[in-house]
């Protein structure tokens, strides 16, 4: 199943009782499902980001796991796995076991990890980028051959496995998709070894990035034709152009971004006003697959009824 539109769950209501938080996560799942989305994301983190470290923050597979008995069709997925957390081996039992629950409907997003805060919290290594990037093409090498029923085994620099068994499995084409903006290492890993790469970065960065990647595809021999790519879309829409846009604003100040950054970063506005922000910026360069991040916005129902009112038919015809 291809990943046309996403609707990313990064932050959650710290006005919201804990017993009733996962009810609040749930009712989003499932509004982003009626909305036309056919993924629902989790952030993979253990402190909030952005925001105080001590706001909620739900652990991703056993909320994605709990998700999967409370919607029909669309599919589950972290944006992105953070490789630092886990165990590659353990990792692949967890999203196969994800995918056994939903009824084939996991997605297996990952990327290298980037949020040290979080890393000392919890006495996990946090190494040099170098390093995190060469333990994810490791874990990469344990991961996908069990999601397709291999038994690898390695002794690696990072990671050992022996003949790791990966059972029950009910496919053999559980979609791993890559997360992240790095033109050298990150695309070449998703050229290697993925179905999807989903692109974070500025929007006036993307063609930039679409030409390095087409570079990873030719060295890697592959068709890039045949990697999905979606871009990591921050928005936030309301039917009030200037209720988004002070929604933005109040974002970006408290993440510590300047707010006249806005522009730069976000797409907000009215459904027209994003709409054309959308096909100036993104789908003009060839990408028909968004991630959306609504942030705390997307608390709301509404916004994502919205929004997915707004970006289905944009994307559809991609």
């Amino acid at each position: 199943m291809s990943l046309v539109l996403g609707c990313n769950i990064s932050t959650f209501d710290s006005t919201t009782a804990p017993a009733d938080l996962f009810n609040a996560v749930r009712d989003q799942a499932i509004a982003a499902e009626e909305a036309g989305f056919d993924v629902v994301t989790i952030g993979d983190h253990l402190y909030a980001t952005p925001g105080a470290p001590d706001e909620p923050t739900l652990e991703a597979y056993t909320t994605l796991a709990a998700l999967a008995s409370c919607t029909n069709s669309i599919q589950l997925s972290t944006m992105v796995t953070s490789n630092t957390f886990r165990n590659p081996a353990v990792l692949a039992k967890m999203v196969t076991s994800l995918d056994v629950i939903s009824g084939s409907r996991a997605v297996l997003g990952i990327g290298a990890g980037w949020f040290e805060p979080e890393h000392d919290g919890y006495g996990l290594e946090f190494d040099a980028v170098s390093e995190r990037m060469a333990k994810f093409e490791e874990a990469l090498r344990i991961i996908v051959p069990m999601l397709r029923g291999e038994r690898p085994t390695m002794d690696g620099r990072w990671y050992r496995v022996h003949e790791a068994i990966n059972e029950p499995r009910v496919r053999d084409d559980l979609p791993v998709m890559v997360g992240g903006g790095g033109e050298r290492r990150t695309f070449a890993y998703a050229a290697r070894y993925a179905d999807h790469l989903n692109i974070t970065c500025l929007p006036a960065q993307l063609p930039d990035k679409l030409r390095a990647l087409e570079e990873r595809c030719a060295e890697a021999g592959r068709d890039p034709r045949t990697l999905e790519v979606s871009f990591a879309t921050p928005m936030v829409i309301n039917e009030d152009g200037e209720k988004a846009r002070q929604q933005v604003e109040e974002i970006l100040v408290q993440s510590g971004v300047d707010a006249s950054m806005a522009s730069e970063v976000f797409f907000v506005g009215t459904p027209a006003e994003v709409t054309e922000q959308l096909r100036a910026k993104v789908l003009a360069h060839g990408v028909h697959r968004l991630m959306v991040n609504l942030f705390a916005a997307g608390q709301d129902l509404d916004v994502i009824a919205l929004t997915g009112r707004t970006l289905a038919p944009l994307v559809s015809g991609g």
